[in-house]
């Protein structure tokens, strides 16, 4: 099973328009180009939010025209840029081919998603509620392999500025995962660079945004020139997972 996680493409309602001079659809055309290339037998796209620049269901519409060319299940959660009520009109057109709940049967794995915005606000938190709705879903199947997806960064990356902005209570999640061992992999979007750690024997992934990149490890925001790509997601019948990331070519 492979899924194909793609992030923060910052898509808006002009097609033509731009983030910090980046053209987002023109950037995720050529990403999606990319998979074409690369995986064009792979199961899913799993989305981790910021799918939105200006919170508008055109920006969302304009996404799903764009996805539903591979004909494949696409599996979406909410950031911080994303309006939930225009986003759900968005993907209305598509019926079946974007999910948005928060458990998925994927040939043999489950697949977890979790709401980790804060209306308002650019960091995350998993309020009561969402952690109550956590542990009820992984509880009730323990006995299948895991992949649970959120939106804010659950740990550090080095950058000062960016770390302001994760998950307010990350050990609320760590407690979870302890719990629940059947979690074999975290992955999540908001950070706009790669990252591949281990805590205590789960898989912590980042992936690069679709569109701009944020320089790892600077104290203020800065642009990073690495391009922008994708990460690829084997999910193994033995439980296990291989990854690897994917960018477009650097320009020459």
């Amino acid at each position: 099973m492979r899924l194909l996680h793609l992030t923060d493409p910052h898509l808006l309602a002009d097609p033509a328009g731009t983030l910090k001079g980046v053209p987002v659809r023109a950037s995720l055309e050529r990403v999606l180009d990319l998979a074409r290339a690369h995986d064009p037998g792979a199961d899913g796209f799993l989305l981790t939010g910021d799918l939105s620049q200006d919170e508008t269901m055109e920006s969302y519409r304009n996404l799903w025209d764009l996805l539903a060319t591979f004909g494949r299940p696409v599996y979406a959660l909410a950031g911080n840029h994303d309006d939930p009520a225009a986003m759900a009109a968005g993907f209305r057109t598509a019926g079946e081919g974007v999910k948005t709940g928060r458990g998925h049967a994927l040939d043999g794995w489950r697949l977890v998603l979790a709401d980790t915005r804060l209306p308002g606000e650019v960091p995350g938190a998993l309020s009561p509620g969402e952690l109550d709705g956590l542990e009820h879903a992984l509880a009730a199947h323990a006995d299948r392999p895991t992949l649970l997806a959120l939106h804010h960064h659950p740990v550090p990356t080095g950058s000062a500025w960016m770390d302001e902005l994760a998950l307010r209570n990350p050990d609320d999640l760590f407690r979870l995962l302890d719990r629940h061992r059947q979690v074999r992999c975290v992955v999540w979007g908001h950070v706009h660079q790669e990252q591949d750690l281990d805590r205590n024997g789960v898989r912590m992934l980042s992936s690069p945004a679709t569109c701009i990149q944020f320089r790892p490890r600077t104290p203020e925001f800065t642009l990073d020139d690495a391009p922008p790509g994708y990460r690829w997601i084997d999910l193994r019948p033995d439980g296990t997972i291989a990854t690897g990331v994917r960018r477009l070519p650097r320009p020459r």
